[in-house]
């Protein structure tokens, strides 16, 4: 378990971390998001003893990270894959990982095996792909087979064979009871990966919630509808007290009621149904929605370029008067 009190971490003038207190539980993937410069990284520097808190405490299984005597058998991580020797074979360099923390040889073929590199264990590193190099650094991370798994943006460089893979693997090991903290930009892979959600913005911790809380609570469901006597419909979905929104296509957005509700209403007035669909809002959207004011670097669209969501207008459109408006374990990265 991977316990923060009051976490702060300052440099210079810059809060990169502002009292962040959370637990990350063992038996589930817990994924850690936030915008750009939320402080992500820090965070996870501070667990491993490679940064020091301003002020708060870091505590691993109760203890900090300098106090443990074999810490690779604790905590195993994947912070940057480019840190590895690339002078040193990926053997050389897990053996050098595996002396220091008195770990038997032998591990170090069985996760180089698990992670797919048997074939160039003997190649220098520096001439790895970044997917390579990638299941290198998680190679390290389990070396010690530790209880507790931390992963920063562990997908980048894989193929979709390799994402397959880390995604299945992570799931496997919470199975197992360990603990498993796993950050990414990548909202749909997270989306498919984690059971519950830390996410921070400006250093600070917006939610501690599971998956679906956290979508649930932060964007909007609906029941999406199109029938050929869409004013019928419209008139039937007012009358039971329903909020509904007309789109275009002759579609119909209902809130408050579920498809079987709205199904059983059209089926007692006899009236013809082409769509009855719940529409769920994704990950992606719900964590737009949550960090819009905890974004540090804002894009903007070229001059005279519609908003990103817009939709353009038909050729003959009339502009408006001014003013209106199963884990595989060892799948390899094919040229990744």
């Amino acid at each position: 378990m991977i316990e923060l009190e009051g976490l702060t971490k300052r440099f210079g003038t810059k809060v990169a971390v502002d009292h962040l207190s959370f637990m990350v539980r063992p038996g589930v993937v817990t994924g850690f998001l936030g915008p750009n410069g939320a402080g992500k990284t820090t965070t996870m520097r501070m667990v491993l003893g490679l940064d020091n808190p301003t002020s708060g405490r870091v505590r691993i299984d109760g203890r900090h990270y300098r106090d443990l005597d074999e810490p690779l058998k604790y905590i195993g991580a994947l912070l940057d894959a480019k840190a590895m020797h690339g002078g040193r074979s990926a053997y050389n360099n897990l053996l050098c990982l595996a002396q220091s923390n008195r770990i038997p040889e032998r591990r170090v073929g069985e996760v180089l095996d698990l992670v797919g590199l048997t074939p160039v264990a003997r190649k220098k590193s520096k001439g790895f792909s970044m997917g390579m190099g990638q299941r290198l650094g998680i190679a390290s991370a389990l070396l010690g087979d530790p209880e507790i798994l931390m992963f920063d943006e562990p997908v980048n460089g894989l193929d979709p064979e390799g994402i397959h893979w880390i995604r299945n693997l992570m799931k496997t090991l919470a199975q197992e009871g360990r603990t498993i903290f796993v950050s990414s930009h990548l909202m749909s892979e997270m989306a498919l990966t984690a059971d519950h959600l830390i996410v921070i913005g400006q250093g600070r911790l917006l939610a501690d919630t599971s998956m679906a809380d956290f979508i649930h609570e932060n964007s909007r469901s609906y029941v999406r509808m199109r029938s050929p006597q869409q004013e019928q419909l419209r008139d039937m979905v007012h009358a039971a007290g329903m909020t509904v929104v007309e789109t275009g296509g002759g579609a119909l957005e209902v809130d408050g009621a579920s498809t079987e509700q709205l199904g059983e209403l059209a089926a007692e007035h006899r009236i013809v149904l082409h769509e009855l669909s719940a529409q769920r809002a994704s990950l992606e959207e719900a964590f737009m929605q949550m960090t819009a004011g905890a974004v540090e670097y804002h894009a903007h669209s070229a001059p005279g370029a519609p908003p990103p969501d817009a939709v353009a207008p038909p050729p003959d459109a009339v502009a408006p008067p001014a003013g209106r408006g199963a884990p595989q374990w060892a799948p390899r990265d094919k040229g990744a």
